[in-house]
């Protein structure tokens, strides 16, 4: 015979409890779902939505620059010596290349193994680059591995060196490993547009206006030696820095001088 406990008031308490119970079981339940709706949603916009919008609007922009080379032989003479090169940018300056370096294949680029990664990684293989995922924190041992068999086989490297978040223009050790590790040549790649959108981001990231002018120069190859004490590898990490550093400067003033504009463009 079941038992039934009532308050004082005769109202049957175990009913009450079991109510609860329910309710709250189904309050849970409607979360769990909705929780796992919202990571469906944000799955398929980071997955589908997002790369292919932002990969139509890179293209069409693209389309309308109007890019000239600068000191192109410096990029040839070490691809004639060496298959691979890695092609090293400031992040602020490298939407320019996301579609002309797809043009220099095979081509890799190392990307973080995060969400937003994800993201790039999409964006940049559908225009035929190469992503090896992994990062200083997470996997970056095994980026560099890949990377060293791809560049044995003529892969060339796009390389972010102050990315993903700054501190910006600072040159990261990454890009000293990679050359250390892979043998490849460093070669400044320096871009420069005459009229862009400057955003508020952490390194004032540009992007050309269309139809801009748009300068991609290329520095000397600079070689990196396999073995390095801790002083020689800041040394070069800095020399390398200060070399980009000057380049862009002197990128940069050429919208200035119409001389040197008429000689670029006609």
């Amino acid at each position: 015979m079941k038992t039934y406990h009532l308050n004082r008031e005769g109202v049957n308490e175990d009913a009450i409890c079991t109510g609860l119970h329910k309710n709250t079981w189904k309050s849970k339940n409607i979360m769990i779902k909705k929780n796992m709706a919202k990571k469906r949603f944000k799955h398929f916009l980071y997955q589908r939505v997002i790369p292919r919008a932002g990969l139509l609007i890179v293209k069409l922009l693209s389309l309308t620059f109007r890019i000239r080379l600068m000191d192109q032989n410096q990029e040839q003479t070490a691809i004639d010596k060496h298959a691979g090169v890695i092609y090293a940018s400031w992040h602020q300056r490298f939407f320019p290349g996301i579609t002309f370096f797809s043009t220099r294949k095979p081509i890799t680029i190392i990307i973080s193994k995060s969400l937003d990664g994800e993201m790039i990684s999409r964006v940049v293989k559908t225009l035929g680059w190469h992503p090896v995922r992994g990062s200083s924190s997470r996997g970056g041992k095994e980026a560099l591995t890949e990377i060293k068999q791809l560049g044995k086989i003529g892969y060339k490297v796009g390389h972010i060196v102050d990315g993903p978040t700054g501190p910006f223009g600072v040159v990261k050790p990454g890009l000293i490993r990679i050359a250390q590790f892979t043998g490849m040549p460093i070669i400044p790649t320096i871009t420069s547009a005459q009229h862009r959108w400057v955003f508020n981001s952490w390194d004032r990231f540009m992007v050309p206006k269309p139809f801009s002018r748009v300068i991609i120069r290329f520095g000397k190859p600079i070689y990196m030696p396999e073995e390095m004490d801790a002083q020689a590898f800041e040394t070069r990490r800095l020399a390398v820095e200060q070399v980009m550093t000057r380049l862009y400067a002197d990128t940069d003033r050429i919208w200035t001088d119409p001389a040197r504009i008429r000689a670029l463009f006609g």
